[in-house]
């Protein structure tokens, strides 16, 4: 907020973005708005950079506990997508990188085997609106916001999902198949002809359509960062479903099918309250739903330890 001469005369403007707006002529009510509106600015400046320094305390201690899990650039670009409102409103986290989730909703650590990747699945709802895109993704669109975080992200090929930085981290941009396969496909997902462009997967739906949980992890670094993602039954359904395709690849079969049974047991154990049969897995397809009971009589491992 600032005075500026106009004609000779001075003016109060306040600026939003990058746009400049008139709030009338320089009298004394202008004078005690434009004194307000710095003092508070100060204010918050000062509370700003007390909770920037705690944040930094705690982020230490956080490392020294080893209590970060997520990839550094997973988190960062999260962060990104957080920063931009698409979080939770256009795309959410499937694939891998949920398990850090689940495991910080139950307060456990995961065997690092079954969270190792070296890319990270956004499922893109493609009943967004092309308005909310444009406001807020960059004018290079997905591939822009990637390149925000790490500016040596690039597309694979002209078109393409899939976007990766120098060092190898991968991106996918993936959204539900369209109802109708006779019909062409339409991805409002891509902002232009260099962007990302959302591949179509069957089965997404019912993860796009599943109740969400949106839940605060933290990084390698100790910092904390907000992911939504899907409901934790609707992850273990849906991976249980992958790893029975034919068409799917037999490690990624096995290690879906040994995700699934992970969660699975973390809802059995940890979260008993989040049962298979809850009305609110509705969206899902009732045959979907019934693959619930695989779980439930799987024989258990015996145990080692006697139950002091």
């Amino acid at each position: 907020m600032a005075f500026k001469t106009v004609a000779g005369r001075d003016y109060l403007y306040r600026k939003t973005g990058t746009i400049w707006k008139s709030l009338g002529p320089r009298n004394n009510d202008a004078e005690l708005t434009h004194q307000r509106f710095h003092q508070g600015r100060e204010r918050l400046r000062e509370r700003t950079a007390a909770l920037t320094r705690r944040l930094d305390e705690l982020a230490a201690v956080n490392r020294a506990m080893r209590l970060g899990r997520l990839p550094l650039i997973a988190a960062r670009i999260l962060r990104a997508l957080g920063s931009s409102s698409l979080m939770g409103s256009a795309v959410d986290v499937v694939g891998t990188h949920c398990i850090f989730a689940y495991e910080r909703m139950v307060g456990v650590r995961v065997d690092s085997q079954l969270v190792a990747t070296g890319d990270i699945d956004l499922l893109f709802d493609a009943r967004t609106s092309l308005r909310l895109l444009g406001k807020s993704l960059p004018e290079n669109g997905w591939l822009g916001l990637l390149q925000q975080v790490d500016h040596s992200f690039h597309l694979l090929a002209k078109g393409d999902f899939r976007a990766a930085n120098d060092e190898g981290f991968l991106v996918d941009l993936i959204t539900p198949t369209g109802q109708d396969p006779i019909r062409p496909k339409r991805t409002p997902s891509a902002m232009g002809a260099g962007d990302l462009t959302a591949v179509e997967i069957e089965g997404l739906v019912w993860l796009v359509n599943s109740p969400k949980v949106e839940i605060v992890v933290l990084d390698a670094r100790g910092y904390p960062v907000v992911m939504s993602v899907p409901d934790p039954r609707s992850f273990a359904l849906h991976k249980l479903w992958v790893s029975e395709r034919d068409d799917r690849d037999a490690i990624k079969k096995r290690r879906d099918r040994d995700q699934a049974d992970l969660v699975a047991r973390l809802l059995a154990e940890h979260m008993p309250h989040l049962r298979f049969d809850d009305p609110a897995l509705q969206a899902l397809p009732s045959e979907l739903r019934q693959l619930a009971a695989r779980f439930a009589n799987k024989p258990e491992p015996d145990s080692l330890e006697p139950g002091w």
